[in-house]
């Protein structure tokens, strides 16, 4: 039984802040690059980084004995003590002003925006919103927010809305292994000890999720890549995107896009073509 949950307490969380530090190195853009299966190209000290590599700078690092039982840093600290063990990256949306480059030294700066508690389908949920700023010599490259969901560990699976509207035909498409290969590159690349996304044993009994988990934040660097190749290496001024559903590993997953009103449509679909997670991005 889920213990009750006080909003008030958890609100006071709201307005913490934490600031963390890191180098673009280019051994770091290199296996962001292989992580992706793509050439890396020029890695030299001034050259433009690839888009959604903010999300392997300065991760939050913690030792061992301050870890929580699903591998993530102990709650309590900078994140809110929301007492509902499962945690996903809800979606969010990023901001891109200025190139992050290649031996840039980047400084995140981080805040607590919001937490509001909500009614799901399956039981309670707990939103913490988060707003980052990425920051090269106190000049604002990147500004994002992210949408952290809590829910209880009795609940069935994530599950898809009960209907989803049909996605249009792609213009363009690639196909994506989801092995558990790149799921523990991915974790590599981005500090990210979050179990369901390399320990199946505790996937299956302890969670009661059929595999392993393609990490939010994966799928959105695929999909800001498509985006940003389909306009010619031109990164989005803007992206937003929203999970929908689960993906996991041992299947083809896809990542699309397609000419939208004012920008491109995006998503990602499992082998069913079922939509998992949606974004838009405008130049």
């Amino acid at each position: 039984m889920t213990e009750a949950i006080d909003i008030d307490a958890l609100r006071r969380w709201i307005g913490r802040e934490e600031t963390a530090e890191d180098v673009v190195t280019p051994e770091l853009v290199r296996r962001f690059n292989a992580t992706l299966d793509r050439a890396s190209g020029d890695l030299g000290s001034g050259s433009v980084a690839p888009p959604a590599i903010h999300w392997c700078l300065a991760p939050p690092v913690v030792p061992m004995s301050r870890l929580g039982r699903d591998g993530h840093p102990a709650l309590g600290g900078f994140l809110p003590p929301v007492p509902l063990p499962r945690r996903m990256w809800a979606g969010g949306n990023v901001r891109h002003i200025a190139p992050i480059h290649i031996s840039d030294t980047v400084q995140r700066q981080s805040i607590i925006a919001d937490v509001t508690l909500k009614q799901g389908r399956t039981g309670p949920l707990c939103f913490v919103t988060v707003e980052h700023a990425f920051r090269v010599a106190e000049k604002t490259c990147v500004l994002e927010r992210q949408d952290i969901v809590y829910r209880a560990a009795e609940t069935a699976p994530a599950a898809s809305p009960a209907t989803q509207p049909d996605m249009p035909a792609p213009q363009w498409s690639q196909s994506v292994d989801a092995t558990d290969v790149l799921l523990f590159r991915y974790s590599a690349l981005t500090f990210n000890g979050h179990r369901i996304h390399y320990d199946r044993r505790f996937c299956i009994e302890t969670e009661g999720y059929p595999g392993l988990i393609v990490h939010g934040p994966l799928q959105a660097t695929l999909l800001i890549t498509l985006a940003t190749d389909v306009r010619n290496g031109i990164i989005p001024r803007a992206f937003a995107f929203r999970s929908t559903a689960t993906l996991f590993d041992g299947e083809t997953f896809t990542v699309n896009a397609t000419e939208g009103p004012a920008g491109l449509s995006l998503w990602t679909a499992d082998a069913s073509a079922r939509p998992a997670m949606r974004a838009e991005a405008t130049w």
